[in-house]
């Protein structure tokens, strides 16, 4: 058992939450990207069958392993061909930013379920605590981990989507040379998420924001409440 924890980054006593929080936030991620580039008249998406909440023809297995071994992995990406944008650029743009505030969206959502429910005392309520505990602990993760991917999404290094972002805001001569550097982008993640120097002025300052957001949501959302 310690031989598996040590394998797995997450516990394992959490990682049945944790899986299911990741299925559904990528699952709605790329739905997400799919979506908006179909309704602006990009089909690459659909005809690959990819504007559906269907978690399978999102996954990349090899992804979501290293995810749970290393701490970042990824689905498998939305192809979509800005030219059958009639304003390429803009609604490249919005196609783009659409994954991570859909991941916003649903740490919205969570939060104010466990706000509510705090509020209510339902969960203190509750006579199974084991229950009691798979609630609670689903629900911070389910808020948390968008709260995050929401945030690390915005990182602009390819492939993440805050990059695809940068290449439609700056002009074309500056795209060209960004492209350049696309085949270096994942040696990049490996020298920050490895060398502890670099993590603590990328991840580390994500991950302390990401319990912000978290904290004050809650907090947040207590006192509309009236808790």
């Amino acid at each position: 058992m310690d031989f598996l924890n040590d394998l797995f980054r997450i516990p394992l006593a959490i990682l049945p939450f944790y899986l299911v929080v990741i299925v559904i936030a990528f699952t709605v991620h790329e739905f997400s990207h799919a979506y908006f580039a179909n309704k602006f008249g990009d089909p690459t998406a659909k005809l690959l069958g990819r504007v559906t909440l269907n978690p399978t023809v999102h996954f990349d297995f090899f992804g979501i392993l290293l995810l749970l071994i290393a701490g970042f992995g990824w689905a498998r990406p939305v192809p979509v061909n800005r030219d059958n944008f009639a304003r390429p650029r803009l609604m490249g743009i919005v196609v783009s930013i659409a994954g991570p505030l859909s991941n916003f969206v649903l740490a919205i959502i969570g939060s104010f379920i466990y706000a509510v429910l705090i509020h209510t005392g339902y969960i203190e309520s509750m006579t199974n605590l084991k229950l009691q505990e798979a609630i609670a602990t689903f629900l911070y993760y389910f808020s948390f981990m968008n709260f995050f991917l929401f945030l690390f999404n915005l990182i602009p290094l390819p492939p993440l989507d805050g990059y695809r972002i940068l290449e439609d805001l700056v002009p074309p001569k500056v795209r060209a040379k960004l492209q350049q550097w696309e085949q270096w982008s994942i040696f990049i993640f490996l020298l920050i998420l490895f060398i502890p120097a670099l993590r603590a002025f990328t991840i580390d300052p994500i991950y302390e924001l990401t319990k912000f957001l978290y904290l004050n949501f809650i907090q947040m959302f207590l006192v509309l409440l009236g808790g």
